[in-house]
């Protein structure tokens, strides 16, 4: 499905499947495990193609995954995008900086994980019209449901091991998905900027848009979808076979 208009951004997205897939509990990288009858990764790339945005495509794997990196090469195949692999690094951030290093001739990056394989391409298409319209960094998101309690150690740990010490109000709660979209000037600044985090702070970092954030660049939110979930878990991988089987599948087509 093509965008209502053309981009007039020159865009990269970058795949972080560099993942070892430990709590999926099938003993090889995530990016490789069986989602349908395909290897995840080869969903989490047919479905950045065929939103038809991408010059490039730079996918973070494993560091010296060779059967990844064989599965790249039917892909670019008359695609006219150019796929690269990097390796990842100790840290999300630590890989996601080694794929910006080889970018070039680009404005505008989308970060997407390879686990949230299902992500429809009207998400990619809201993020990067968010980027055209002047956004610096854009993020899908989807409200929170469920009522979320902030949890501290318990003051009666013979009770229970965690009691309760605030309430967030939910209507103000959204839970972040991906592609997360950037000026690619402003992530390279923002992950520049993070060399010089402590430990602690480097590893409170979880997504990119957290160290966006910390420049005081403001992260604009759009819709994301229920289809992005991530997969992590065996009852995660049973979700998404079954999404791939009923009504939702092609993947790409959202309802």
């Amino acid at each position: 499905m093509a965008m209502e208009s053309p981009s007039t951004l020159r865009t990269a997205v970058i795949i972080v499947a560099a993942g070892s897939g430990e709590r999926l509990g099938q003993g090889i990288p995530k990016a490789q495990v069986i989602l349908g009858s395909e290897p995840m990764l080869n969903h989490a790339l047919r479905g950045v193609l065929a939103t038809e945005v991408a010059e490039q495509i730079c996918v973070v794997l494993p560091r010296g995954d060779t059967e990844l990196r064989a599965q790249l090469a039917g892909f670019d195949a008359g695609t006219g995008v150019r796929i690269t692999a990097v390796d990842g690094g100790s840290t999300r951030a630590d890989s996601v900086r080694n794929a910006l290093e080889v970018l070039a001739g680009i404005d505008v990056v989308l970060v997407h994980d390879a686990a949230r394989a299902l992500a429809p391409v009207e998400v990619f298409h809201r993020v990067l019209n968010a980027l055209e319209s002047g956004a610096k960094a854009v993020i899908p998101v989807i409200p929170v449901v469920d009522t979320i309690k902030v949890a501290v150690h318990s003051e009666e740990p013979g009770i229970a091991p965690e009691q309760v010490r605030s309430t967030p109000a939910r209507e103000q709660l959204r839970a972040v998905q991906t592609p997360q979209g950037f000026e690619l000037a402003t992530l390279l600044k923002a992950h520049q900027a993070s060399a010089m985090f402590t430990d602690a702070q480097a590893a409170a970092i979880t997504d990119d848009a957290m160290l966006v954030e910390s420049q005081g660049i403001p992260v604009y939110l759009v819709r994301g979808s229920e289809l992005s979930l991530k997969i992590t878990t065996p009852h995660d991988l049973l979700f998404a076979e079954a999404l791939l089987e009923g009504p939702a599948a092609p993947r790409w087509v959202e309802g």
